[in-house]
């Protein structure tokens, strides 16, 4: 009995040390699979710069709403999710720039490499007057009035995004910028440069909002607050999206549009819908860019750069007034091309003609390296340009990424304020001036707004730009800088511009090389003696192949990039 107890002893420790020993293994190769990652975590951060990122970064016109977006993805959210409280935050910092009033264009990567647009462009209303396009200046003015709103589309757009690529819930995107709103925050320097834009008898609503207690206008550093977009926004997180089409903001909102003498009705709002479609595709050397069809400027930015890369293009000092040269050809012949650009009357198939290589070959055939040529050469038409817009560009931690770029077009869109909802309403109707001789309801007007991806096998950049009518001179620029020449992102959105206006002439950013200048006068080209203010603005982000994270704001609109 003594020799069977030992025995069993014996086999008793025999299991338990052998327990042991399996327990001791599982718990090394799970503690191992959870530190090789963040060993690579850690080893990703220690080798990025202090001016990136390891995990993701969002790029808005501010830094407060790009914190507000980067906070949204370090709670779980998606990049869709981060955009969407940049965006209503950028509402409250840059209300002159967009808004629920208007609409916006999302060009979407999902964690797969998988690219999506969803078109939230506003929409010529049922009502829209028909000889209103006799009204179209015959140079570019803001034009305000109830007469050029169209059908918001923004909120749907939101909507549409959160419903495919959302992870947090809807009313939790909300909540910072509704205690921004209803809290109040100082004027930025860049809001109260426009503020003085809403001192006319036909805005006094308007004029109201930004005005103190005394009835002065805010200056720059003034507290302000939009408690009544608060509520808005508060209604809006409770029921959703169809509480602004179809409920009591609706209502309120037609109210309001009436009231101040436009036609926009009930059913106007009822009958929006955002469209999700596949983007266009262009090669750019390595690099694959993916845009939005129209009614956004995708074709004309494909077309100059696909006009560019095959001059092979060099900024060595003996060659730079021949890149610049033919680089302002190149956006002369897009300009040529306006007109046609019209989303209902440009078929698929003849858009997507523009984007091809034998298109741009056959231009690039056009342009001599030693003169330019008259204005009508370039089958150039008369169109008027255009400003306003905002932007934002998101990475987040899983590799998806947004590019959207959203508008109520001319500062402070129409000037029709809404005092019943805080919604500022766009003038986007006036997009049409100078594009076509008439309108029918549900059309979009076209658009320069093209938010963009490009991706190459160890690259992705989420980029796009604000300004109207010079997003297309501003990101043209900034790709140019940064994937041909090889100057880092933040010098390459920095680089200063040449925009080339309606009428064909050059408008040269302040800190343009005045040599240069001269030397493009000699080829022939004309500057617009008028020319004074630049609205081009370009942020975007980018992931490097050392796996770091570049967030670039562009300083133009005081912006700052944030990211973790």
């Amino acid at each position: 009995m003594a020799g069977t107890s030992s025995r069993t002893r014996t086999r008793t420790k025999t299991r338990t040390r052998t327990r042991i020993i399996v327990f001791t293994i599982c718990a090394l190769t799970l503690l191992c699979a959870v530190a090789v990652p963040l060993l690579v975590v850690v080893a990703v951060r220690s080798r990025c710069s202090p001016d990136t990122f390891s995990r993701a970064a969002v790029a808005a016109d501010s830094h407060i709403c790009s914190q507000i977006g980067r906070d949204i993805l370090q709670q779980g959210g998606s990049a869709v999710d981060g955009a969407i409280a940049a965006l209503l935050c950028t509402t409250l910092v840059n209300p002159q720039s967009m808004g629920l009033g208007g609409g916006a264009i999302f060009t979407v990567m999902d964690n797969n490499g998988r690219v999506a647009v969803i078109n939230a462009r506003e929409t010529v209303p049922e009502k829209t007057r028909s000889d209103l396009l006799r009204s179209c200046p015959s140079r570019f003015q803001l034009l305000s009035g109830t007469q050029w709103i169209a059908v918001p589309g923004e909120l749907r757009g939101y909507e549409q995004a959160h419903r495919l690529y959302g992870k947090l819930p809807w009313a939790t995107l909300f909540q910072p910028a509704i205690r921004l709103a209803r809290e109040g925050f100082p004027v930025p320097k860049v809001q109260g440069g426009y503020i003085p834009f809403t001192d006319t008898n036909q805005s006094r609503a308007l004029r109201k909002l930004f005005s103190d207690k005394d009835g002065n206008l805010l200056k720059t550093g003034d507290t302000v607050r939009f408690e009544k977009l608060a509520d808005t926004f508060q209604t809006i997180a409770n029921h959703g999206a169809d509480v602004f089409y179809t409920g009591s903001v609706a209502r309120d909102l037609i109210h309001d549009i009436q009231e101040a003498g436009g036609t926009l009705t009930l059913q106007d709002l009822a009958q929006y819908r955002a469209k999700v479609s596949e983007p266009w595709k262009i090669s750019l050397g390595e690099y694959q860019m993916y845009i939005p069809p129209p009614p956004a400027g995708g074709i004309v930015l494909s077309l100059v750069l696909n006009i560019l890369k095959g001059f092979g293009l060099t900024l060595a000092a003996e060659h730079q007034t021949l890149t610049y040269h033919r680089y302002v050809e190149a956006l002369k012949f897009a300009n040529g091309l306006k007109k046609d650009l019209h989303p209902r009357l440009t078929t698929e198939a003849m858009g997507r003609k523009l984007t091809e290589d034998d298109f741009a070959d056959r231009i690039r055939t056009l342009i001599l390296s030693d003169r330019t040529h008259e204005p009508q050469f370039y089958n150039i038409s008369h169109h008027l340009d255009t400003v306003g817009t905002t932007h934002l560009s998101v990475l987040a931690e899983d590799g998806s990424a947004v590019s959207v770029t959203s508008s109520i077009n001319h500062i402070f869109g129409s000037r029709v304020f809404s005092p019943r909802t805080g919604v500022i309403l766009n003038n986007q109707l006036s997009d049409f001036c100078g594009r076509v001789e008439e309108i029918f309801p549900g059309d979009q007007p076209p658009s320069s707004m093209t938010p963009a991806l490009l991706k190459s096998p160890t690259r992705t950049l989420v980029i796009g730009g604000t300004g109207g009518s010079m997003i297309t001179t501003a990101m043209a620029s900034a790709v140019m800088h940064h994937i041909w020449f090889g100057k880092g992102l933040r010098e390459s959105i920095a680089a200063p511009v040449i925009f080339v206006d309606a009428k064909n002439d050059l408008w040269f950013e302040a800190n343009f090389d005045k040599n240069l200048t001269e030397a493009l006068m000699a080829l022939g080209h004309r500057q617009d003696p008028e020319a004074h203010r630049f609205f081009n603005v370009v942020n975007a982000v980018e992931k490097q192949e050392d796996g770091c994270i570049c967030a670039v704001s562009d300083s133009r609109k005081l912006g700052r990039a944030a990211g973790y």
